[in-house]
């Protein structure tokens, strides 16, 4: 089943969004093509700024755990508590979250012409807890495009953009968005947004910015939702990521050790209590108690011998 499972998702990764992106080939009587290293593989120059980004600053609670001689002995028992792996990111490309979303694309500063043309093109990604995968293989692509593009120089009015999916939570609830990674094209401050997996459409550099210029995007509908930006039900959406959010806000300020430890406990409360056996039946059974006769009618006359006269007497008083 693992070859088959590996040829799936070689193949889900070659899907597109039109057929025009499709190679031509190489055909009979062609030169062969040189090819020139694209560059997501050409690794950054000293001067491409970078930041680093994964668990964050640790409490004292944390530190007491998570470094030092005590997550040297957990590490032997087979417990990790160092928390989420970083990951390095391009400085460049600004991070979306639910703090800054409102500032950076709702209430952006733009002339009308520009508000008309200006497209945010924004990865949803989840490398920072999976640094292997297909997340990690879409954000390199998504840096490259980013690097072919400022090369170009064609597509002013584009803007990068990228949402750790493991920091935010309006965001992703508002949009109804519940995995990752998704690659977005937003337009009219949120108000119509186009997403697509990761094998919706080719992942090259070359072809993205193709994707991007050609305005190929517009092919696909945007998403129309009840819930949605403008839908009538979208105070719903709303509400619900209020809600989350308070509850992340709540959830991160518990130490990830004393996290750990309430989860493995509930766990296996819950799970105890679902294989919990149910209570013996007792083997004796009771016997069956015997029927009793029904009793006598109170009113009934119950016949005694004094009041029964005697047939002797009866005749000896006839003979008198």
């Amino acid at each position: 089943m693992r070859p088959l499972a590996y040829v799936a998702s070689f193949l889900s990764l070659t899907g597109l969004v039109n057929a025009q992106y499709f190679s031509a080939g190489w055909t009979p009587g062609q030169p062969v093509p040189s090819q020139t290293p694209s560059p997501a593989n050409v690794p950054h120059s000293p001067s491409t700024p970078a930041t680093q980004h994964g668990p964050g600053k640790m409490s004292f609670l944390d530190s007491l755990v998570t470094v030092g001689p005590l997550a040297a002995v957990s590490s032997l028992i087979g417990l990790n508590l160092t928390g989420g792996p970083s990951v390095t990111w391009d400085a460049r490309i600004p991070i979306i979250t639910d703090e800054n979303y409102a500032e950076i694309i709702v209430n952006e500063a733009l002339t009308a012409e520009e508000e008309e043309e200006r497209v945010w093109f924004l990865i949803i990604t989840v490398t920072a807890g999976q640094p292997e995968g297909v997340s990690k293989f879409v954000d390199d692509v998504f840096d490259a495009t980013y690097n072919y593009t400022l090369e170009k120089g064609e597509l002013p009015h584009v803007r990068f953009g990228r949402i750790d999916y493991l920091n935010v939570t309006s965001i992703t609830t508002k949009w109804a968005v519940w995995s990752a990674p998704y690659l977005v094209v937003l337009k009219d401050r949120g108000q119509t947004l186009r997403f697509y997996k990761a094998g919706q459409i080719r992942l090259t550099d070359e072809i993205l910015h193709q994707f991007l210029k050609e305005k190929a995007w517009s092919i696909k509908e945007p998403w129309k939702s009840i819930y949605g930006p403008g839908g009538e039900r979208e105070y719903i959406l709303d509400y619900l990521a209020q809600f989350l959010s308070k509850v992340y806000g709540a959830l991160v300020r518990v130490p990830k050790w004393l996290m750990y430890t309430m989860s493995g406990g509930l766990a296996t409360f819950f799970i105890n209590f679902l294989h919990k056996p149910s209570p013996p039946q007792s083997a004796a059974k009771h016997a069956p108690k015997p029927v009793s006769a029904p009793a006598a009618p109170e009113h009934a006359v119950v016949p005694s011998a004094t009041n029964t006269p005697q047939k002797g007497s009866t005749k000896r008083k006839g003979k008198k």
